[in-house]
């Protein structure tokens, strides 16, 4: 039997433990990836960093109440919860995705590659337990 994956009621989420959780580049990475693509199997953000750091990122996000996990079979699917953010914080998560959609043109102007911008791999790559 599958493990329950914990994920905070909307009234449980705390603005301090959201703005911890977005302090992290990558997490605003992950943050701004789902926003603009939609719900993403865990390895579509393999370009960010390790699996094992990844892992860790997700569960931050989803302990946090920014994310939404569900499992299909041995993959994880990752959904942002925007509206749920929206209705308890208004205007909050507009102004983190315009800063981190800043981010992103500042490393592309520095000539830094843009992670989010590799080729997602396809759902069949990611097998087994993580922590999304």
């Amino acid at each position: 039997m599958a493990k329950t994956i914990f994920h905070p009621e909307t009234d449980q989420i705390e603005l301090t433990t959201v703005l911890e959780a977005l302090s992290d580049p990558i997490r605003r990475d992950i943050i701004l990836g789902l926003f603009e693509d939609g719900e993403q199997n865990c390895s579509a953000f393999n370009g960010l960093s390790s699996k094992t750091n990844l892992t860790y990122h997700y569960v931050r996000l989803r302990e946090a109440g920014l994310t939404r996990t569900r499992q299909m079979g041995t993959h994880r699917l990752i959904t942002l919860r925007a509206d749920e953010i929206e209705s308890r914080f208004p205007g909050l998560l507009a102004a983190i995705l315009a800063a981190a959609r800043t981010e992103r043109l500042q490393r592309q102007a520095q000539g830094l590659p843009d992670a989010l911008s590799s080729p997602k791999v396809a759902g069949g790559e990611h097998h087994g337990e993580d922590g999304a």
